[in-house]
């Protein structure tokens, strides 16, 4: 049984780790909101000016559907190609199939700096001009990653006899995939989805090595964080691209703990 000191202290340094996280977070916010150009501490005036003020600027909405753009390439091309190849290493046996998984989730694993250095080297070495498809390209290689995972842990936990009674009572591949396969993955997929939509969006490591001259939300904050006058912008822009990324993935967690309730409770009612 735990102490109430203990009960406590586990609290206490939960707060503390939540505030390490949230709090810079916080900051950034409010100087958002800051009147004067300068980030002063504390803030002397409150104004919504700068929204408007970012709104207006070109290379801000342009940066912003080009985040948007990109992030929901890379996580259509990721839903094809990650739930394929989740689907053959879940199904079949072959020769170096725990090879295939672990190339396939290494990119995930790899810093991005690695992995932007070598996609850069490819694409100079082929001569392929560094653009939009390049970014693309590159966001697409983690976001397979994330939909692979999601997939495939789902089809694990997915009971077996459930395809194989589809196929006793005359279904054919296409009518059990269907009717029982796609719904017990659909919010793997989704979620996966989301994930891979947030990855992308606030991607800055990857995507300096492949912009050239395209600018994306993330790259826009890197590119103007140093100049004093750009700040209030700056500040904007990363709640925009916090909000951007923090939506996805708090759907994302609501969806896998919705999939959690609805497998358990079969069994709660078996009880």
């Amino acid at each position: 049984m735990e102490s109430r000191g203990g009960r406590v202290a586990i609290r206490t340094y939960s707060w503390l780790v939540i505030a390490f996280i949230y709090v810079p977070l916080l900051i950034v916010a409010l100087y958002a909101f800051s009147g004067s150009i300068g980030q002063k501490w504390p803030i002397e005036r409150y104004t919504t000016r700068w929204f408007g003020v970012a709104w207006r600027n070109g290379i801000v909405r342009d940066a912003l559907i080009t985040s948007v753009e990109i992030a929901l390439l890379a996580t259509a091309l990721a839903l094809l190609l990650g739930s394929l190849a989740a689907f053959a290493v879940h199904r079949f046996s072959f020769f170096g199939r725990n090879v295939v998984s672990l190339v396939l989730v290494l990119p995930i694993a790899l810093p991005g700096i690695v992995t932007g250095m070598a996609l850069n080297s490819v694409f100079v070495t082929a001569k392929i001009p560094l653009s939009l498809i390049t970014i693309f390209v590159g966001h697409s290689v983690f976001c397979i990653v994330v939909i692979f995972n999601n997939v495939i842990a789902r089809l694990r936990r997915t009971p077996t006899s459930l395809v194989e009674a589809s196929m006793d009572l005359g279904a054919d591949g296409l009518q059990t995939f269907r009717l029982v396969t796609f719904p017990a993955i659909r919010t793997a997929l989704v979620a996966g989805a989301l994930l891979a939509f947030a990855l992308s969006f606030d991607e800055i490591v990857v995507t300096n090595f492949l912009a050239g001259s395209e600018i994306t939300l993330p790259k826009f904050i890197y590119d103007n964080l140093r100049q004093p006058r750009s700040r209030p912008i700056v500040n904007v822009v990363a709640i925009v691209v916090v909000l951007l990324s923090i939506i996805p993935v708090y759907l994302a967690q609501r969806l896998s703990e919705g999939r959690a309730l609805t497998t358990a409770r079969p069994g709660a009612q078996a009880r």
